[in-house]
């Protein structure tokens, strides 16, 4: 309750670049008689700026944004407010995804096509401050392989494995050797468990490493 007695809503940012998406959320949370949307952003971007500009108790964020990734403006938020709280809100399920998000600073992560109470309970939680993970996320979490991270350069490498480059068309496009190219793969090869490049692709799209 406020001092004149009316109740104290949690103001929240909306960060979705799906203008129904948002426009959908915003309603299932202005259904709440304590939360109120102050805000939507459809890039990170104005995510940043909107967060900067509005102060919010809690910011929901897309981590795929046309501009920059959701990561990259979590991380920013949290550079402007380190008490920031977030929850990531995204249709990809991979470990990688679920790992950098809450590296970066969420303390929630839902997958969209959850149901609606999912949502606003998450939201609830995390503005308590404590973590909101689903059942999927946290067996998600708890099946990555210990020394399976991937450095920048190697995620690179293996989203242009993705695209069908040879090892020669990716060391021009990354302006490095092309032993360094295959020096890199074979890395990628052992840290997620596979035996060719084929396999490395499946397996990176599963894990949520490189994306359609």
């Amino acid at each position: 309750m406020s001092a004149d007695g009316e109740l104290k809503k949690i103001r929240v940012l909306i960060v979705d670049d799906h203008p129904i998406m948002r426009v959908g959320v915003a309603a299932i949370l202005s259904a709440q008689p304590d939360l109120q949307v102050v805000a939507q952003a459809g890039t990170a971007a104005e995510a940043v700026r909107l967060f900067a500009a509005e102060r919010p108790d809690l910011t929901l964020m897309d981590l795929r944004l046309p501009d920059k990734s959701g990561v990259e403006a979590i991380r920013a938020i949290r550079a402007i407010s380190p008490k920031a709280r977030i929850v990531a809100l995204t249709t990809y399920e991979g470990d990688e995804d679920i790992h950098q998000a809450l590296e970066a600073g969420a303390q929630g992560y839902l997958i969209k096509g959850m149901p609606h109470d999912a949502l606003v309970k998450a939201l609830y939680r995390v503005h308590a401050g404590h973590r909101f993970l689903p059942q999927v996320v946290s067996q998600a979490l708890s099946s990555r392989v210990p020394g399976s991270h991937l450095s920048q350069r190697e995620q690179e490498v293996l989203q242009l494995l993705f695209a069908g480059k040879s090892n020669r068309e990716i060391a021009e496009e990354l302006a490095i050797k092309e032993a360094t190219v295959k020096s890199h793969v074979s890395v990628i090869l052992m840290r997620l468990n596979v035996s060719d490049r084929t396999q490395a692709v499946v397996e990176g799209l599963k894990r949520g490493l490189v994306h359609l």
